[in-house]
């Protein structure tokens, strides 16, 4: 059985040490769930956790819609993700939000200083529009392009 879709499923990904999975973790919950309720139980248009170890074990997710919560220092993702990613929304030098740009980007890396200044780039990337933009982009484009 078919659990999610590489064209709509979003893929969340957090740091899988202890400390940040812990700090991390609730924040991806909460993204899940706001994306699976943008979704409208349309089947796929939801979104799955997983931690930076497993998404770097399984190279076919790398080709998945993707959401790194946490920085480069603390999550695989980001650190693969935020080279090629441009910035699109800071404050104060210390919460950055970093996303495709253009009809096909399909990755964003939301991320901070500090737990705190995390916690602050992900409720900004709901609040400002951003997480529609990329769901927009997601699930009305043409899958398979680049970042």
């Amino acid at each position: 059985m078919k659990l999610i879709d590489g064209n709509e499923t979003v893929v969340i990904v957090t740091g899988s040490a202890e400390g940040t999975s812990a700090r991390d973790g609730p924040l991806a919950a909460w993204l899940r769930e706001e994306i699976d309720r943008r979704g409208q139980g349309t089947a796929y248009r939801r979104a799955v956790v997983v931690p930076d170890d497993a998404w770097a074990a399984a190279p076919r997710l790398h080709e998945h819609p993707t959401i790194a919560v946490g920085g480069p220092g603390v999550n695989g993702a980001s650190g693969h993700l935020a080279p090629m990613l441009p910035m699109v929304w800071s404050r104060d030098d210390r919460s950055f939000v970093q996303m495709a740009t253009g009809a096909a980007g399909r990755h964003a890396t939301l991320w901070g200083m500090d737990a705190a200044a995390t916690r602050e780039a992900v409720e900004a990337f709901v609040a400002e529009g951003l997480l529609a933009t990329l769901l927009d982009r997601i699930w009305r484009a043409p899958a398979g392009q680049p970042v």
